[in-house]
C-alpha cells in the first residue's frame, strides 16, 4: 500500500535515528512504492475505461447499444460483441502482463534490518545493513562499513548509467559505530535536510550529535538504485523512502512520443466518421422520399401500418445504416498496426549489419511505436564526443611553460609521422603503463632532468582528480575515474613518473620519482557544468600549501594573474594548433596560499557547508574567492579519434537531404575540426559562418549580416506562422558555428527566431561549449517552429535531455555508461548505424505501414460501398447484401493470411541484403503526404467502387425505363386507372324478422291479377342488360332479400317499384333455371 500523506510545504526534513514514534508525527511515506497501475479491484474499470477513450472502441460500443434496439438493427448483437470483445481481450491481456511483472517486482526485494524484512516495511529513521552486492534500499546517510576509513564502493549504473564505482565516505563520528549492534541501537542521532527533490548529484544537509553538528553532502549518501560493490557490508540511516527516494523522483513521466502515422490515423478515423454520418444522412433521405412517394404502392409486398410516419421511419433508418455500414469504421486497426510495429522492431533487433562484434552489442529497438516514424526524419541533433568519435581518450601532446611536446621533427624542421618514431621507453619507471605510447623523448628527458615547471605540471595531474586506484597486484593499478579525461590525465602522470597510488578522505598517496609521498588533502573544489574547472587544496610533505586547478581554457584564463600574460598568448597559439588537430585541450593552473589566510577561509568554509538554505550559491562564491591570481603551468591535448565510418555515414545522410546539427561541450576549434574530418563541413561550401557575440546586440548583429540572408527572400508573417515560411532553400551550401554564450543569448525569446531562420539556411550547425540544458533547448526550438521530425543521438548522461527532448532518441553504448541507453528509443554501439537505421529500416517500415494502411481502407469501404450501393435497389430498407458470416471468414482469413505472406517475402528478400543503399532513388522527407495521404489513393477507392457498380447501375436506371416488366406494367397501368365508386351499405335482416312462405298467405294478395296476365310489362334495359351485376352483394337482388312490395310488417308500400322488382327476379331466377 501506497501513502502519500506527505506534507506539501515540507521546506526542509527532520529525523531522529531508531525513534518511529518522532518520525511517525511527520507522516513521511513508507518505503513502499508502487510502480503497477492496478490491482485486482481496479483492473477491470480503469483498464476499460483506459480502452474506451479510444475513439473507436467507444464507437463500436455505442454501435453495440444500437443493435439490441430491434425497431432499428437488421444485425444480430454478436457480429458486433465478438470482434469488440476479442480486442478488447488482448489489449487487457498485455496489460495485465506487463503490470504484474511491476507489481512482483516492486517491493518484494528482502533487506537486512537486523532481521530479514522487505523492502516496503523500512520506514525513515530506521538503520539498515547492506551487504556486498546489494541493492540500496531506500537514500540512506552511510553511518559506517566494513572497508579502511569507512570508505564504501557503490555502482550507478541502475541510477546515472556510469558502470564505474564511484565511492562514498561516512562521517569519522558514525564511523566508529562499526557493527556494534548495541551502539547503533543507542544512536539517536537527528537529521536536518533538504525535502524530497531530483537532484541525483546535490544534497544538503546537517547531522546533530552529541551536541555537536556535522556537514553532509552527497559524498555521505547511498541512493537507491544503487549497488553495493567490493564493500563486505555497510550501515545506514533511512533519509527518504518510496516516492520520496531521489530516484523515484526521476521517474516522473516521460513524453508520449507518437509518430505522423498516429496523428494521420487519427485524422482519417475522424474523416471515416463524417463520412458514415454523411452516408447515413443520405440514406436516411432516400427513405424518406421512397416512403413518401413508394412506399403506399407496396403495401402489398411490405404491408405496413395506417399510422407510419415517412419522417419517423427515416430517423430510424439512419440509426439502421450506422450499425450496417460500420464496417467502413476500422475497430482493428490499432491493433494490426501494433502487430506490424512489432514485427518491424524485430527485423532492427535481427540485424547483423548493425551487430557490433567487438563488444557482443546488437542494435535494439527499445520501443515499437516509432518504427515507420524513423523514414520521416529531417533533422538529426548529435553529441560528439564518444558519439563521433571513439571516447578512447589518449594524452597525445601538451604545452608547458610555453614550450610544446608531442610532435617529432627531422632535423630540417619537419614534423615525421608518428609510426615513422620509436616509442619513448619507460622502463626507468616500475609502475608505469605498459599500454602507453609516447614519441617525444624530449619530454621524457625533461623529467630526468627535474625541470621545475615539468615537475610542477605531473604532480597536478596526479593529485587533482577524484579518480580511485585499485592495486591488486605489486604495481599492477587500476584507476576508475569518472570520465575518460581524468583517467587519461592520471595515467600519463603516472608514465612519466608521478604516480597517483592510493587516497584517504583526508590524504593523497603518489610516488614522485620513486619517492613515496603523502600530500594532506584539504579541500576538494569539484567540477560541474557551470564551473568548467576542479581545484584540489593540498598541503605538501614539506608543509607548503598549494591550490591545484584545471579546466576550460576560457574559465582558466579569467583567472590567472597578470603576470601570465606572455605566457598566456604562447600558451594559447598552442592551444589553437592543438584544437586545429581534433584534440581536446585542458588549461592547468596553481597558486600557493597563505596558511592564516587559508584557515579563516577553511573556517568560513565550515560554516558555509552546514548551511541549509543556499549552500551551493554560497560555496561557488567562496570558490570563486579562493580561485584566483594563478599561475599558468600549461595545456593538455588530448586524442579522441573518430570511429569507423562516421564521415561516409554523414556523408549518405547529407544526401537523404537530412541536417545535421553537432551539439558538443568542447571548445569551437576542436568542434571545427572534428566537423571537417567528419564531412559535416566541407572545403567546397560557399561559407562557414561564425557566431561568437558577447551580447545579444552583437549576436543579432552577427545572425542578421550572414551573406546567406541577402539573397533569401522571406515574406512577412505573424510569429504564429513562423514555420511556413522557414524556406530552406538557398543558393549554395553553408555552415555555421556558434559558441556556448553566443548561444545562450540566440536561445533568448527575442533572438531565438532569428537564430532558427539563419542555422536552418545551413547545411551543416555546430553548436560548441553547450551544457545539457542547451542541448535540449535548440531541440524543442527546432520542433516548436519547424514542426520537423528530429532525432537526437548520444552516449552520455548529459546527452539525456537532449534524448528525450527528440522526437526519436537514439543512444550509443559507449565509454560514458548506459544512461543514455536507458533514456532513448533505439540504441546500438556505433554511430556509422544510424545510417542503415534511418535509410533502410526507416524506409522499409514507413512503406510497410503505408501499404497496410492502403490495403486496409481499402477493403473496408469496398466492402461498405457495397451495402451503401444496394440501398437503392432494395427501397433503403436497411437490408444486408451479403451474408455476414461469410464476410467475416473470408475477411479473416485473407486479412491475417496476407500478413503473413507480406512478412515472410519482406525477410526472404531484404533480410539477406540484397537491396542496395541509393538514398537519391528514393524520397524519404514528406513521404506521408506521397504513400498515405496522396489523393490518388482515395481517387483509386472510389473510381474502384464505381466502376464495379457502374454497369448494374446503368442498366437498373436506364434498361428498366425502356423495357419494364410485367409486374411494373401492371403497377403503372393500376395507379393511372380511374377508381371503382365505393359501395353502397347492404341492409342486413334479422333472423328473427323473416317469414316463411306460409305466412304470406293469411292475407289476401294478388292472384286474380296474376292470372289475367295484366302485370306483364318490357323490362327495363338499366338493369337487367348484361347482368353485369351478377355474383355481386346489391340492395334488391338477393333472393334471400325482402319480398316483392312488402315491408317486414306484411304492409304494401306505395311505390311503382315491386313491378320491375318482380319481373328482375323471375329473370334472375329463369336465368338460373332454365326450366322456368
Amino acid at each position: 500500500l501506497l501513502f502519500l500523506c506527505v506534507c506539501t510545504s515540507e521546506l526542509e526534513r527532520k529525523l531522529r535515528a531508531n525513534d518511529r514514534e518522532y518520525n511517525f508525527s511527520f507522516q513521511y511515506a513508507t518505503n513502499a512504492i508502487k510502480t503497477n497501475k492496478y490491482n485486482f479491484f481496479t483492473f477491470l474499470p480503469l483498464n476499460l475505461f483506459e480502452q474506451f477513450q479510444r475513439i473507436a472502441n467507444a464507437y463500436f460500443l455505442f454501435l453495440l447499444v444500437l443493435q439490441v434496439i430491434p425497431q432499428i438493427s437488421s444485425l444480430s448483437w454478436f457480429t458486433t460483441v465478438v470482434p469488440l470483445v476479442l480486442v478488447l481481450t488482448v489489449t487487457a491481456a498485455k496489460d495485465a502482463t506487463d503490470d504484474i511483472s511491476k507489481h512482483q517486482l516492486s517491493n518484494l526485494f528482502p533487506v537486512i534490518r537486523l532481521r530479514s524484512e522487505k523492502w516496503m516495511d523500512v520506514q525513515v529513521g530506521d538503520i539498515i545493513k547492506l551487504e556486498n552486492n546489494q541493492f540500496v534500499t531506500a537514500d540512506l546517510l552511510l553511518l559506517s562499513s566494513s572497508e579502511p576509513l569507512n570508505l564504501v564502493y557503490i555502482e550507478t549504473a541502475e541510477l546515472d548509467g556510469e558502470t564505474n564505482l564511484k565511492v562514498r565516505q561516512a562521517l569519522p563520528v558514525t564511523g566508529d559505530l562499526g557493527e556494534d549492534i548495541e551502539k547503533l541501537a543507542d544512536f539517536n542521532g537527528e537529521v536536518r535536510c533538504e525535502p524530497p527533490n531530483n537532484r541525483l548529484d546535490r544534497f544538503t544537509g546537517t547531522l546533530t550529535f552529541a551536541g555537536q553538528k556535522y556537514p553532509l553532502d552527497n559524498e555521505k549518501i547511498l541512493l537507491r538504485g544503487c549497488t553495493l560493490r567490493n564493500t563486505d557490508w555497510c550501515f545506514g540511516l533511512v533519509l527518504f523512502g518510496g516516492p520520496e527516494t531521489k530516484l523515484m523522483q526521476n521517474c516522473g513521466k516521460s513524453t508520449f512520443k507518437r509518430t505522423s502515422i498516429d496523428r494521420l490515423m487519427n485524422i482519417l478515423v475522424l474523416c471515416i466518421f463524417g463520412f458514415l454520418a454523411f452516408m447515413c444522412t443520405i440514406l436516411a433521405i432516400g427513405n424518406l422520399f421512397w416512403e413518401v412517394n413508394e412506399g403506399s404502392q407496396f403495401t402489398v409486398f411490405l404491408p405496413r401500418q395506417n399510422d407510419n410516419k415517412a419522417a419517423f421511419s427515416a430517423f430510424l433508418t439512419f440509426w439502421s445504416y450506422v450499425i450496417i455500414l460500420n464496417t467502413v469504421v476500422p475497430i482493428s486497426l490499432y491493433v494490426s498496426v501494433e502487430i506490424i510495429r512489432l514485427g518491424n522492431s524485430f527485423y532492427i533487433d535481427w540485424d547483423r549489419k548493425m551487430y557490433y562484434g567487438r563488444k557482443d552489442t546488437p542494435a535494439e529497438a527499445r520501443t515499437t511505436t516509432l518504427n515507420e516514424e524513423l523514414g520521416q526524419i529531417k533533422y538529426i541533433f548529435s553529441d560528439k564526443t564518444g558519439t563521433l568519435t571513439q571516447n578512447i581518450m589518449v594524452f597525445n601532446k601538451c604545452s608547458i611553460n610555453g614550450k610544446t611536446y608531442g610532435d617529432v621533427y627531422d632535423y630540417t624542421g619537419q614534423r615525421l609521422e608518428v609510426t615513422e618514431v620509436k616509442r619513448v621507453d619507460f622502463s626507468f619507471n616500475r609502475l608505469a603503463d605498459p599500454r602507453f605510447m609516447f614519441h617525444d623523448h624530449a619530454l621524457v628527458e625533461a623529467v630526468k632532468l627535474e625541470n621545475p615547471e615539468v615537475h610542477a605540471f605531473f604532480r597536478l595531474l596526479a593529485l587533482c582528480h577524484t579518480v580511485m586506484a585499485e592495486e591488486k597486484r605489486e604495481g599492477e593499478i587500476y584507476y576508475q575515474a569518472q570520465s575518460p579525461d581524468e583517467g587519461a590525465l592520471v595515467t600519463a602522470a603516472r608514465n612519466f613518473g608521478f604516480v597517483f597510488r592510493s587516497r584517504t578522505p583526508d590524504s593523497v598517496s603518489i610516488v614522485e620519482m620513486g619517492q613515496q609521498c603523502s600530500y594532506e588533502l584539504l579541500a576538494i573544489l569539484d567540477f560541474n557544468n557551470v564551473r568548467k574547472r576542479m581545484s584540489v587544496i593540498v598541503r605538501s610533505p614539506e608543509g607548503k600549501l598549494s591550490l591545484y586547478c584545471k579546466g576550460a581554457d576560457t574559465i582558466i584564463y579569467e583567472r590567472l594573474d597578470q603576470s601570465c600574460s606572455k605566457l598566456m598568448e604562447v600558451t594559447t597559439e598552442h592551444l589553437n594548433e592543438f584544437a586545429g588537430d581534433g584534440l581536446r585541450t585542458l588549461a592547468l593552473a596553481y597558486k600557493d596560499l597563505d596558511e592564516e589566510y587559508f584557515n579563516q577561509w577553511k573556517q568560513r568554509h565550515h560554516e558555509v557547508s552546514t548551511a541549509l538554505d543556499g549552500r551551493e550559491e554560497k560555496l561557488d562564491e567562496l570558490y570563486e574567492e579562493i580561485e584566483k591570481d594563478l599561475l599558468l603551468l600549461g595545456a593538455t591535448a588530448i586524442e579522441d579519434k573518430l570511429q569507423d565510418g562516421v564521415p561516409q555515414t554523414i556523408e549518405q545522410l547529407s544526401k537523404a537531404d537530412i541536417k545535421i546539427w553537432v551539439l558538443t561541450g568542447d571548445k569551437q576549434e576542436t568542434a571545427e575540426n572534428i566537423g571537417y574530418s567528419c564531412n559535416l563541413l566541407r572545403e567546397e561550401m560557399n561559407e562557414v559562418f561564425t557566431v561568437s557575440g558577447n551580447s545579444p546586440e552583437d549576436v543579432k548583429e552577427e545572425l542578421r549580416s550572414e551573406k546567406v540572408l541577402k539573397n533569401t527572400f522571406l515574406p512577412q508573417q505573424n510569429k504564429s506562422s513562423l514555420n511556413h515560411f522557414l524556406s530552406d532553400l538557398v543558393n549554395g551550401e553553408y555552415g555555421l558555428v556558434i559558441n556556448g554564450h553566443s548561444l545562450a543569448y540566440a536561445l533568448e525569446h527575442s533572438l531565438e527566431q532569428e537564430f532558427l531562420k539563419t542555422a536552418c539556411m545551413c547545411k551543416a550547425v555546430i553548436c560548441c561549449r553547450v551544457t545539457p540544458l542547451q542541448k535540449a533547448q535548440v531541440v524543442e526550438l527546432v520542433k516548436k517552429y519547424k514542426k520537423a521530425v528530429t532525432l537526437a543521438i548520444g552516449d552520455g548522461a548529459n546527452d539525456v535531455s537532449m534524448i528525450k527532448a527528440a522526437h526519436i532518441g537514439v543512444g550509443i553504448s559507449g565509454q560514458e555508461g548506459m544512461q543514455a541507453v536507458l533514456s532513448s528509443d533505439y540504441s546500438f554501439a556505433q554511430f556509422r548505424f544510424l545510417q542503415r537505421l534511418l535509410l533502410v529500416h526507416g524506409r522499409w517500415s514507413y512503406l510497410r505501414m503505408c501499404k497496410f494502411l492502403r490495403y486496409f481502407f481499402y477493403k473496408n469501404f469496398t466492402f461498405t460501398f457495397v451495402h451503401f450501393w444496394y440501398a437503392f435497389f432494395c427501397g433503403f430498407s436497411a437490408q444486408l447484401g451479403l451474408e455476414m458470416s461469410y464476410w467475416t471468414a473470408v475477411n479473416t482469413f485473407f486479412v491475417l493470411g496476407s500478413l503473413g505472406m507480406y512478412f515472410a517475402v519482406t525477410f526472404t528478400m531484404y533480410s539477406n541484403g540484397m537491396f542496395l543503399m541509393v538514398p537519391p532513388a528514393f524520397p524519404f522527407i514528406g513521404t506521408a503526404q506521397n504513400s498515405l495521404s496522396q489523393p490518388n489513393v482515395w481517387l483509386t477507392i472510389l473510381l474502384t467502387s464505381i466502376l464495379c457498380v457502374l454497369p448494374v447501375v446503368t442498366y437498373r436506371f436506364l434498361f428498366i425505363q425502356l423495357c419494364p416488366t410485367i409486374n411494373e406494367k401492371v403497377q403503372v397501368r393500376q395507379a393511372k386507372a380511374t377508381p371503382p365508386p365505393p359501395p353502397r351499405r347492404t341492409r342486413i335482416r334479422r333472423t328473427s324478422s323473416r317469414r316463411s312462405g306460409y305466412a304470406f298467405s293469411h292475407a289476401q294478395g294478388y292472384g286474380d291479377l296474376v292470372t289475367s296476365g295484366r302485370f306483364l310489362r318490357r323490362p327495363a334495359v338499366s338493369r337487367s342488360s348484361g347482368f353485369t351485376n351478377i355474383g355481386r352483394t346489391t340492395t334488391g337482388f338477393s333472393p334471400m332479400g325482402r319480398s316483392a312490395g312488402y315491408s317486414p310488417t306484411g304492409r304494401p308500400q306505395n311505390t311503382k317499384a315491386p313491378d320491375v322488382e318482380v319481373t328482375s327476379l323471375q329473370m334472375y331466377r329463369t336465368f338460373r333455371d332454365p326450366a322456368l
